[in-house]
């Protein structure tokens, strides 16, 4: 973990134009009709450079979680401060232990870690929304885009833990054919500096 300090901070406390964004601990339905509650607390990043010291786990940066792609919908989260779902740091330890399994570098997509409620795809209803989901194209030299592989690196990531879902190859809806996607399902936390109290 990073020596530099991560800023939490209660999303409910942000100015209106990132709570809109954001929308933190509003309930949302996923495409199954369960109902979960958008995370809630976020931590706080001043700009690239500080992502990029800020070291989750010993393989992984928190830069390397919350890269931006074109579909992040507004140009309000493009820009700095970001927020970033303070369950990532559950995902990061996650991929450290996948990394030391498979013995191998592991690439994440450009929003293939978090991505805000307001993304483009999948939106609110994406447990990327959540920072607990990688999309992982590639193991060392290995790119994830057959059935062959994925499957292979997605049975790794299963045994790792019961609480890891990992979305079967194919082209339907849930499926992938281009990736490993990988989850921990809707996970909150709390850091112990803020309080819970509305």
């Amino acid at each position: 973990m990073s020596a530099k300090v991560l800023r939490a901070i209660d999303g409910l406390n942000l100015p209106e134009d990132y709570r809109a964004l954001l929308r933190p601990g509003e309930a949302e339905t996923d495409f199954r009709g369960n109902v979960h509650h958008l995370p809630r607390f976020f931590y706080e990043i001043g700009s690239w450079q500080e992502a990029h010291e800020i070291r989750l786990a010993p393989h992984f940066t928190l830069a390397e979680l919350m890269l931006v792609d074109c579909r992040e919908a507004r140009l309000l989260l493009s820009q700095f401060p970001h927020y970033v779902a303070c369950a990532t740091v559950l995902l990061a330890r996650f991929l450290e232990d996948f990394r030391r399994e498979v013995d191998a570098p592991v690439f994440i997509s450009a929003n293939g870690g978090y991505r805000s409620p307001a993304h483009q795809i999948g939106g609110a209803r994406s447990i990327h929304a959540w920072g607990t989901a990688a999309n992982i194209y590639r193991v060392g030299d290995i790119f994830l885009n057959d059935a062959k592989s994925i499957e292979k690196y997605g049975s790794i990531a299963a045994s790792l833990s019961p609480a890891v879902f990992v979305r079967p190859f194919g082209l339907k809806q849930g499926q992938t054919d281009d990736h490993l996607h990988i989850d921990l399902g809707f996970v909150g936390l709390t850091p112990r500096e803020c309080s819970e109290a509305r």
